[in-house]
């Protein structure tokens, strides 16, 4: 692995940082994380991020991968084709033709390219009936990444993650204590050893009756599930009108 001294990260939500929120507003996420640990061991070390949430990976190809070609940084970070997966009939064998011409244009431009597998929605309700589809998806971009020479974080194979805490109230999104951990994992996976364990057993949760359980679900049915079926329908998104939260190459002591 070659000095990785610029970084920037591609792709949608999950890369954005939703739901790691930042003193000061907006949110933090496992790619600002990393780029601080990045940082501390590299000086004149510059970190993008130009996710945004919602983004399909066609939009994420056309926007933001050649953004990252141009300013040719030493490590890329791309996950991307969630929020097409989650799409009733979508096939995830075209969604990874689209990754791929994607992958091979940053490795043409001299970039190390570090991707991310889908999370296994074991425990998610609303996504339990889609993990077939992901595990294909996850096949195609292991093959990739053997392909192109890419490491890869496993977050299907992070069971440390099916703990309800690693996740926010809506269930689709990591908590600021999951994102941490996909950091740290990441952060292994290049090789820089964080000083913190990805893998650390949770504490003991808090036992919830039958009762409090189905409350937690109700809610979190009307005030997640059903909004975004009714995003889907009208075909909005969630990044509609956003700008990326760090769209320039700059120190991360910048923020």
């Amino acid at each position: 692995m070659p000095v990785l001294d610029s970084f920037i990260a591609l792709g949608d939500s999950f890369t954005e940082g939703l739901d790691d929120p930042a003193p000061a507003g907006g949110f933090v996420g496992w790619a600002d994380r990393l780029a601080a640990v990045l940082s501390a061991r590299q000086e004149g070390f510059r970190y993008a991020n130009l996710a945004i949430r919602g983004k399909v990976l066609q939009e994420i190809v056309d926007e933001q991968v050649p953004l990252a070609v141009s300013l040719r940084p030493r490590l890329v970070t791309f996950c991307g084709g969630g929020n097409d997966i989650l799409v009733p009939g979508s096939d995830p064998d075209a969604v990874a033709e689209i990754y791929e011409i994607a992958v091979a244009d940053l490795r043409a431009a001299g970039c190390e390219v570090l991707v991310f597998t889908g999370f296994d929605p074991k425990h998610t309700p609303l996504l339990r009936s889609l993990r077939g589809k992901i595990a294909i998806y996850n096949n195609h971009l292991w093959s990739v990444a053997e392909r192109y020479r890419c490491r890869v974080v496993d977050l299907w194979s992070m069971t440390v993650l099916h703990d309800r805490r690693a996740w926010s109230e809506d269930r689709l999104h990591l908590s600021a204590e999951g994102h941490r951990r996909v950091a740290l994992r990441a952060a292994e996976v290049l090789g820089c050893e964080p000083g913190e364990e990805w893998d650390a057993p949770w504490p003991p949760p808090v036992d919830e009756d039958w009762m409090t359980q189905r409350r937690h679900d109700l809610r979190w049915a009307r005030e997640h599930v059903v909004p975004w079926i009714g995003r889907q329908l009208r075909g909005e998104s969630m990044g509609d009108g956003l700008a990326p939260k760090r769209p320039e190459l700059l120190p991360v002591c910048s923020d």
